[in-house]
């Protein structure tokens, strides 16, 4: 089907658009990641920070106290030894040295060596050097493995009894501390990204705030409130903004009613005159049987014009009403089945079928009747000029809305011209046709307009059944009807 648009299309303006960048997620959203993954990032780095320092510190600790009870217990044996040298003594010796579970005694004496009981540290597990350093003469300590156990393994010259005595202390304590606070350090970092996250959300509901204010009142112009305006004085950065947008929405607001007034003076200036070319024509037309046929046709020409000229004054004289908010509704409560029947009966003749389910009879919606009556005539007289007129009407409630179908078996509307075809001025395929198009392109537009009036939308779609063709859909909001007294009376 094609839509019923005017003769030309006005050309459109380029959009310009500053600095178009393709973005996977809305600058809130960057932000909240922003702020997450810096949070997460910081928490890791203190986090390693924390357990190298703990670390650190628990090994040289246990580094130095190890060193310390090594040259205590030196002192003991040597002590405990010197009046006793049989390897009963010895062992006596290094048993009453042995005190601590987790370190292990190994004794070089006598080129022999002697481990405290059920110790499994042996020479073969003493470093070189600690062992090279403590023949010398010289207290040393290195970390190495005894018995699988990471361990400081302290070597301390027995100048006394030409010896040396070797401790291993066992840092599995300070291994399984590590483990339980890396753990804990992980924990905290995911509950301070997490926490991050939350106050990044926080933060930027607060930020964005004012943009969602602004972005609100372009909403509220686009949809026709000119006089939206953003607040002034409330925060010096924000006026930045909000001053340039309220001159722009000033300057659109005056921009646009003066484009209503003009047309809309137009209009009424053109009235007298076409009523005069009406009235012209009407005589002309009382006499036109003495006319010669080339002047019939042409006076037939004319009247088509003139009655085309009065449709654009009066659908133009409609629109400014809409562009300076001059529609007043007088909006009743009616049951759908019944508004949309006698609307198709007066302008159908009676012989247009209206198709609804039982369930859609009772439902009530509020409407203008006298403007609903001229949606319902517009689609009517579109589907006639374009399709060969309408096949069906169809009411159906979908949700809490009332869905009416105007349906047709013309060539139907292609997909791209169906975002554009309740334009004011624009052309579907056979615009250009002028022989048997008297339309002026404002019908559907009316048509739009008066639906978004009533809250509701209309569109074009493709019929149901499959058919060529194509549907027209007015959505309207079901309103709950007033209570009657019979239905009071129930409830009590």
């Amino acid at each position: 089907m094609t839509n019923p648009i005017s003769a030309r299309t006005r050309p459109r303006r380029r959009t310009r658009i500053i600095a178009p960048v393709r973005r996977r997620f809305g600058l809130r959203r960057r932000l909240i990641l922003t702020l997450t993954l810096g949070t997460a990032l910081l928490s890791i780095v203190l986090s390693i920070i924390t357990f190298g320092l703990t670390r650190q510190n628990l090994y040289s600790q246990r580094e130095q106290t190890s060193i310390d009870q090594a040259e205590l217990d030196a002192a003991r044996i040597t002590g405990l030894l010197s009046s006793s040298t049989s390897p009963e003594g010895v062992q006596s010796a290094l048993q009453a040295i042995s005190r601590n579970e987790s370190t292990e005694i190994l004794l070089r004496y006598n080129d022999q060596w002697y481990s405290a009981p059920r110790s499994t540290f042996n020479s073969t597990e003493i470093p070189q050097s600690v062992s090279t350093n403590a023949s010398s003469g010289t207290v040393a300590h290195e970390f190495g493995e005894v018995d699988g156990q990471r361990s400081v393994i302290v070597g301390v010259p027995l100048e006394q009894l030409n010896g040396q005595l070797y401790t291993a202390t066992s840092l599995q304590d300070i291994e399984e501390t590590l483990r339980s606070l890396t753990l804990s350090l992980l924990g905290a970092a995911a509950l301070t990204t997490v926490a991050g996250a939350i106050v990044g959300y926080w933060a930027t509901r607060r930020v964005f705030a004012p943009l969602q204010d602004v972005g609100n009142a372009a909403e509220s112009i686009a949809g026709g409130r000119l006089d939206t305006r953003l607040p002034i004085g409330r925060d010096r950065d924000l006026d930045v903004i909000a001053g340039p947008f309220n001159e722009m929405a000033q300057a659109l607001e005056d921009r646009i009613e003066r484009d209503a007034r003009f047309a809309s003076e137009v209009s009424h200036e053109l009235r007298s005159p076409l009523m005069t070319l009406a009235a012209s024509i009407e005589v002309l037309e009382n006499s036109k049987d003495e006319m010669t046929e080339r002047a019939q046709t042409a006076l037939h020409l004319l009247a088509a014009d003139v009655d085309r000229l009065q449709q654009l004054v009066d659908d133009l004289l409609e629109i400014s009403r809409f562009d300076v908010g001059a529609i007043t509704l007088h909006r009743e409560d009616v049951t759908a089945v019944e508004v949309v029947m006698q609307a198709v009966g007066i302008l159908g003749g009676g012989k247009l079928p209206v198709t609804y389910d039982p369930d859609v009879t009772d439902v009530v919606i509020r409407v203008d009747k006298r403007r609903f009556a001229r949606v319902m005539a517009n689609l009517l007289d579109n589907a006639q000029k374009y399709a060969g007129g309408a096949t069906e009407v169809t009411i159906d409630c979908v949700d809490d809305m009332v869905q009416i179908g105007v349906e047709d078996s013309g060539d139907g509307v292609s997909e791209e011209e169906r975002d554009i075809i309740f334009d004011r001025f624009s052309r579907g395929r056979e615009g250009g046709n002028r022989s048997g198009d008297s339309g002026v392109g404002l019908g559907l537009a009316l048509v739009d307009e008066h639906i978004r009036l009533h809250g509701g939308k209309v569109w074009v779609e493709e019929r149901r059944d499959g058919q060529p063709g194509a549907r027209f859909v007015v959505e309207l909001p079901i309103v709950e009807p007033p209570l009657t007294e019979e239905d009071e009376n129930a409830e009590t």
